[in-house]
């Protein structure tokens, strides 16, 4: 069963145990998840990824299982998830399940996913296809908040924090909390104090590292990396960096199979690429095929999980893995 996201306030009514959530819309994502499945299950959140599953799919049956004395419900949430867990997930649907409920959280799935398909057509299933955001609906989200929150602030003000947060949901959240905590402490905020309270979505440095190697410039990224005194707490962020960029990637190439002219992709694609960066995103649409960008997007999400188990040793797992991306002929 489909549901839209202004169709949300049915999930109260519904009694499935099962919610697949896709989609890149991160932000908006954990929004549905937090405030709308989770509301009888906050005490009792299970969290796993779905390559602990794949690697144990005993823990999963375990938890699904074994009922507290203390606590009634069990929310699991299953983030990354792919087609891979669909053996998995046959399973555990075939079970008789009581006050738990599953949500897999997905990255972009295809039409011809069997995942996606099996909960579209299943009306004990909910599946809940969540798309990007653009600055107008972030804005609204902005000019919500403060006035919910009572802070004067110009509608300049939200656009600048808008466009800074390059069109995720997650990044604005983020942001407005940081005002809020700001904003307890001075009556008036100016535009400079959005300037300086609001990050880039990507910190330069980082951009730079993940378009050099995007573009298979290996020169340059090496000198980069030397050039920047990483630490440890870097990678996680670098990471992100190239996740965000990789998906841009696939929805250009994506887009490349039906226009052939990269110029006019570029040109109208959604949020704007600046004008300076339209150079750089062509040479990256050259030097990659849509199918090793995508399997990129799952190499980078295995990546994070090998760092975060390796965190003493992360950046020289990273480096590792830009220099060898940069080197890779696709």
């Amino acid at each position: 069963m489909i549901v839209k996201t202004f169709q949300l306030e049915k999930l109260k009514e519904l009694k499935s145990p099962f919610f697949l959530l896709y989609g890149e819309n991160n932000g908006q994502k954990s929004d549905i998840i937090n405030n709308f499945l989770l509301n009888d299950y906050k005490n009792n959140v299970i969290k796993y990824e779905e390559n602990e599953v794949l690697q144990n799919e005993e823990i999963l049956l375990s938890e699904i299982l074994n009922k507290s004395l203390f606590d009634d419900k069990k929310a699991i949430i299953i983030s990354r998830v792919t087609d891979k867990i669909n053996k998995i997930f046959e399973n555990i649907s075939e079970r008789k399940i009581e006050d738990i409920i599953i949500v897999l959280n997905a990255g972009t799935l295809e039409k011809k996913s069997k995942l996606r398909n099996i909960f579209e057509k299943n009306k004990k299933l909910v599946c809940i296809p969540v798309y990007a955001d653009n600055n107008l609906s972030l804005s609204k989200i902005a000019g919500t908040f403060f006035k919910k929150k009572q802070i004067s602030i110009s509608q300049e003000m939200i656009n600048l924090l808008v466009e800074r947060c390059r069109g995720d949901r997650e990044n604005l959240n983020n942001e407005l909390d940081k005002i809020e905590s700001f904003s307890k402490n001075k009556k008036k905020i100016l535009i400079e104090d959005i300037f300086k309270l609001s990050n880039l979505a990507e910190n330069y440095s980082y951009s730079e590292l993940c378009d050099q190697c995007l573009m298979k410039n290996l020169k340059r990224t090496n000198n980069i990396l030397n050039e920047n005194n990483y630490d440890n707490q870097d990678c996680i962020a670098i990471i992100r960096t190239m996740l965000l960029k990789v998906k841009r990637l696939v929805k250009l190439k994506e887009e490349n199979l039906y226009e052939k002219n990269i110029d006019n992709i570029i040109t109208n694609f959604k949020p704007p690429i600046f004008w300076k960066d339209k150079e750089v995103v062509k040479t990256q649409m050259k030097n990659w095929s849509l199918e090793s960008a995508k399997k990129l997007l799952y190499e980078l999400n295995d990546l994070e999980l090998l760092i975060k188990r390796n965190l003493d040793n992360s950046l020289n797992i990273l480096q590792d893995f830009i220099i060898s991306k940069a080197k890779v002929s696709n």
